[in-house]
């Protein structure tokens, strides 16, 4: 009885996502493919992209590509803010710095490419860019104020989180 009780406790934020999964994939079918390439792309970013290639590219000391990857991965990204944390803590598993972290988490939340071109037909080209302009250096920013700001030992503590984290993946085999 212990032992599932802990075990239960373990993986509660696994089960309640995996209950809410089910109840959007029951009353909202339409959502169905959009959750499974969610899914996948998350496992396969777990899976297929070696630690040492995203420490490279990502991690401490990436300067500028690193900068540059963040924003393009969280600027792709299709799918609502909460999508990106999943994503993020894969991110950290892997070796992404935390400035990246933040970066792709703000990229993600207001720099998507299909939210530009919407706002390029609906509001205009000149509208759309000047956001862009104030957006990219505003996220920069931001994220290297929160780094600056945040002690090191709760940035260890958040990615000590994000390692113990169920993230679905693909099964091998």
């Amino acid at each position: 009885m212990n032992k599932a009780k802990s075990l239960t406790g373990r993986y509660r934020t696994a089960i309640i996502a995996a209950l809410g999964l089910v109840v959007l994939i029951v009353f909202m079918p339409e959502l169905r493919p959009k959750i499974g390439s969610s899914l996948l792309v998350l496992g396969l970013l777990d899976v297929w992209v070696p630690r040492e290639t995203l420490m490279r590219f990502m991690g401490p000391g990436s300067g500028l590509k690193g900068l540059v990857l963040s924003f393009a991965l969280g600027s792709a990204a299709a799918g609502p803010l909460y999508g990106a944390f999943p994503v993020a803590a894969v991110l950290m598993r892997k070796g992404a710095s935390f400035s990246n972290i933040l970066i792709f988490i703000g990229a993600w939340s207001t720099t998507k490419i299909p939210m530009l071109l919407f706002e390029m037909n609906a509001l205009g080209v000149r509208f759309a860019l000047a956001r862009l302009a104030i957006d990219v250096p505003g996220i920069i920013i931001i994220a290297l104020a929160i780094q600056a700001i945040v002690p090191t030992a709760e940035v260890e503590r958040i990615y000590a989180a994000a390692a113990t984290m169920d993230v679905p993946t693909p099964k091998k085999g």
